[in-house]
Order: structure tokens, then sequence, then C-alpha cells
């Protein structure tokens, strides 16, 4: 009677000892310090267009070989390291091989690809006369790899395609205050751009 006295003791002090109710805290994100938005001109005499970009950016040739030659000379990066992010510009001479429809169709089918995962894709209209140029920007929203993309022409020789990407797996949570941040730059990419 002893152990069966004993056991149901140790049952009830079991039974009674409830550990404090569990409450999951709410996932968290590293705080970005951002810097000031100042701009600095890429105005390279070897490329056929001009544009501000920011002072914390550093821009790269694209190295991405085909063959025995890159692709296009023109294209370049833009980096972002202390961001984690990268602008990537390719940049194409209209044509009879490249028309500007293909160009444009293209770009769209680029951008449509992030359908995938995006919650939706805005587009905004690119267009400034005094510079000659018109385009498209793309906003897309949710967890894409990218949530900027663009293009811009003079629809007669000049067309550059740009889009924004970060080195970590898409989350738009935790992504919004960098590319909330970044596409002020963009803009100011977009306004400064002027061809040569």
């Amino acid at each position: 009677m002893t152990r069966a006295l004993l056991a149901l003791t140790v049952l009830l002090f079991l039974v009674s000892c409830r550990p404090d109710t569990y409450t999951p805290k709410p996932r968290g994100y590293y705080l970005v310090d951002l810097p000031k938005h100042e701009y600095q001109e890429f105005n390279d005499p070897r490329y056929p267009y001009s544009f501000q970009y920011p002072v914390y950016g550093k821009i790269i040739p694209d190295t991405n070989f085909f063959g025995e030659k890159p692709e296009n000379p023109y294209w370049i990066n833009i980096d972002f390291p202390s961001l984690g992010g990268k602008v990537y510009i390719s940049y194409k001479t209209i044509n009879a091989n490249q028309t500007l429809e293909k160009l444009v169709s293209d770009a769209y089918l680029m951008t449509e690809y992030h359908t995938k995962k995006a919650n939706n894709i805005e587009d905004f209209v690119i267009h400034i006369d005094s510079s000659h140029v018109h385009g498209v920007f793309y906003d897309v929203t949710g967890d894409a790899a990218s949530a900027y993309q663009f293009y811009a022409t003079d629809s007669v020789k000049h067309y550059l395609r740009g889009a924004l990407y970060f080195e970590v797996a898409p989350n738009s949570d935790s992504l919004k205050p960098l590319n909330d941040f970044l596409r002020v730059d963009l803009e100011q990419m977009l306004k400064t751009l002027k061809w040569k």
C-alpha cells in the first residue's frame, strides 16, 4: 500500500505542477543602419549612358562571359556591399536583330517570371522628355527574388534594363526596409539617366 500511496503522491505532484504557459516570441529581423541618400555621377566615356548612383554603391563591370567575349561590354552591376544587394544593368543597342519590340517583350517576360512567388506586379511608366528616356518600372511585391525591375530606352538606339537582387533568400518582410530604401536610389538613377 505504501508503494501505491507514494506513486499516487508523485503522480498528483506531477499533475498539479504546471509549467508556465509558453508564449512564442515574434520573429525578429536584424536592424540595418541605412546610410544617407547621396549620389555620384557614373559618366565613363567608354559607356553609351550616364546616370547618378549612390555613394555607398560600387560600379563593377559584368564579367559574365558567353564564349570568348562578354555578351556586351556595357553591362555593369551596382553592388551595395553594406546592404547585401546588387542592381544588374544590361544594355543593348536597338537594331534589326534586337528590335525594340523584342527587347520590351523580353523585359516583360523576365518580370512576369516572378509571378510564381509575387503577390502583385505593378508597373509605372517612365517618361522624361528632356533626356529622351522612356520605359517601365516594375514593383514586384511578395517573396519574389527581385522587388524592382525596369527598362529604359530612347526608342531608337539605346535600351537599358535593370533588376535589384539581394544575396539572401527572398523574404518580403525582412527585405522591405532595404527595398524601400533602394527604390529611392533607382528612381534617382532613372531620373538622371542620359544617352550618349
